[in-house]
């Protein structure tokens, strides 16, 4: 394929995700109230509490909604579309109270009207920033000569092996396995390209710092990005930890970098930090390449965190100040999320886009999955490559000498159980694996694991809105139910607990069979499955796995669904309880 023609694609897929995502928006717009309040897509009757510094409190009597943490909505009094309307980002759900960042409009209309807000969903078009991106990749000599024949294999990367070697003899003593120090050896050693397979648990941030530590010993600027604030985060904090002389510098609004802890941390803009003599570290989303804070600034290294979830134009435009690409992901954990349905491959992932090309390493130790829960993920995902560290293998759950009902399912000796409540007409709620899930978080705090230690992981928002707010009403310590996290399986990519509860909800095979490529996907199974360190408990029906009988075609899947149900201790429950 031609450079223009790859261009092309990738514009056309840019543009149609954009479109696609507006016409949904459209669409969801255009329904009576009383259908997205039902649905979840709207809050009705919200009522503002305080508004200040640019945040505002809302209180309502009721939420049902699928909203959450980090989503944009618009609050408005008859129609999203008002010009009037407010934009704001959702900074915190408490159920009937939200707290929100004003992004766009004039507050005035909140102080001066305070009853009768509804909040919808609300979009923001980044299509020009990708097309920005890709018009800089086709018009520049960086572009032109080094990422785009990069991306399209004509320039093959070269191994330096006397770099090579110092990176073996340089890590011999640091605090890594063979094929992390391997890892780290041949990303150092690379001229243009590596990739990094880290599969659960394998430690890929502490590579990441390694890594880091020894490109700017060298007097390089190291760019450190990624799809979230998140997961930039987690690789600044690491670095310190391995070099706290690395000068580190997070590109961002203040609510993006609250939970930094970097001691050698400075602001771009405040400390003039790219005046700096030196090598150094810079981490922000490839959006910041795009702005006046980064837009001409130049890198020898970029360092892609979560590759797995970037799609091509978007490393595009984190590649563009660059000189040489590290990425680092997994193929077998989440893609990116798309909406516009094609099978072309510009929607695939950068890191599966350059897979399977030669310059990629595996790290093969998990630190976080104990023995019995590795197998499953390593036979069906890691070719039985990945494996349990020594100090994670006997790893099983610790729990007090309390007596519960729920006993059977929390021992220790079963890491992986699967809860079968038997029922038939569920979709994306269901009451009783809300209830169950609810109680098997009380049980096990009461046989004293941590709150912290404890997440429910589920496919649908509404599940998790429903399990939320169940545990609001049965805890009431409210310190301690906002430790327990319940969220999708997107948010807890990265993520680990020492218990994982996943609550399936689809309990009617005809309409798991509409959803199997979402509820079974492989890569969401993984991601799920691979958060526990010492147990592992799935709640659902076994009416699911007969979805492959409505659609033939998912027989692979379910297959593999049917194998991971018998990896675990199956405890049937037909009434929903053991009581």
């Amino acid at each position: 394929m031609s450079t223009t023609d790859f261009l092309h694609r990738l514009r056309r897929y840019v543009q149609s995700e954009a479109d696609a995502q507006w016409q949904a928006l459209d669409h969801q717009w255009s329904r009576p109230l009383a259908e997205r309040v039902a649905k979840g897509w709207a809050i009705e009757g919200l009522r503002v509490e305080s508004f200040e510094k640019n945040i505002a409190a809302l209180v309502c009597d009721t939420n049902r909604s699928r909203f959450r943490e980090g989503d944009l909505v618009v609050l408005h009094r008859g129609s999203p579309r008002d010009p009037n309307a407010l934009h704001f980002d959702l900074y915190y759900d408490g159920e009937t109270r939200l707290e929100l960042g004003l992004i766009k409009g004039n507050y005035y209309f909140l102080t001066q009207q305070p009853d009768g807000w509804i909040m919808d969903q609300d979009w923001f078009d980044s299509s020009p920033f990708y097309l920005s991106a890709l018009d800089t990749a086709a018009d520049s000599q960086r572009g032109r000569s080094i990422i785009l024949p990069l991306l399209q294999g004509s320039l093959i990367p070269k191994m330096d092996f006397a770099r090579y070697e110092r990176a073996q003899e340089m890590l011999s003593h640091a605090n890594l396995n063979d094929s992390q120090i391997e890892a780290v050896s041949q990303a150092y050693a690379t001229d243009l390209l590596h990739l990094i397979q880290g599969p659960p648990g394998t430690g890929k941030t502490l590579m990441l710092a390694h890594l880091a530590r020894l490109l700017v010993q060298d007097g390089l600027r190291v760019f450190v990005t990624a799809l979230t604030h998140r997961a930039i985060h987690n690789a600044l904090n690491k670095i310190p930890e391995v070099d706290e002389s690395t000068s580190v510098c997070k590109i961002g609004e203040d609510q993006h970098i609250s939970d930094l802890n970097v001691q050698n941390f400075h602001m771009f803009g405040e400390s003039r930090f790219g005046e700096k003599s030196g090598g150094y570290v810079v981490g922000a989303t490839p959006f910041a390449t795009q702005t006046q804070r980064l837009a001409n600034a130049e890198f020898d290294v970029v360092l892609f965190d979560e590759a797995s979830q970037i799609t091509l134009p978007l490393a595009i435009m984190g590649m563009l100040p660059g000189s040489k690409f590290i990425f680092i992901g997994d193929e077998n954990q989440l893609p990116p999320v798309t909406s516009f349905a094609t099978e072309d491959s510009a929607k695939t992932s950068i890191f599966a886009y350059l897979a399977g090309r030669g310059q990629e390493t595996m790290l093969d130790t998990t630190y976080r999955l104990n023995d019995i829960l590795t197998d499953w993920p390593s036979r069906t995902f890691y070719r039985s490559e990945l494996k349990a560290s020594t100090q994670s293998a006997p790893r099983r759950l610790i729990l007090s000498n309390h007596v519960t009902p729920w006993d059977m399912v929390l021992d220790p000796t079963s890491p992986a159980v699967f809860v079968d409540l038997c029922h038939t007409n569920t979709t994306t709620r269901s009451y009783r694996e809300a209830e169950v899930a609810c109680e098997l978080v009380l049980s096990l705090l009461m046989r004293e694991i941590d709150p912290k230690e404890i997440g429910v992981v589920v496919p649908y928002r509404a599940q998790s809105r429903l399990i939320r707010s169940l545990l609001r009403h049965m805890i009431l310590d409210e310190e301690i139910h906002q430790e327990i996290i319940v969220d999708t399986v997107e948010r807890m990519q990265g993520q680990e607990r020492e218990v994982i509860i996943v609550s399936f909800a689809t309990g009617s095979p005809k309409f798991a069979a509409q959803m199997a490529e979402f509820l079974f996907q492989p890569q969401r199974l993984n991601v799920a499955v691979t958060r526990p360190r010492s147990k592992l408990i799935l709640i659902g029906s076994h009416h699911m796995l007969k979805a492959d009988e409505y659609k033939p075609e998912h027989k692979e899947i379910m297959d593999m669904m049917r194998d991971l149900i018998a990896t675990c201790q199956v405890i049937t429950i037909p009434n929903g309880d053991l009581g």
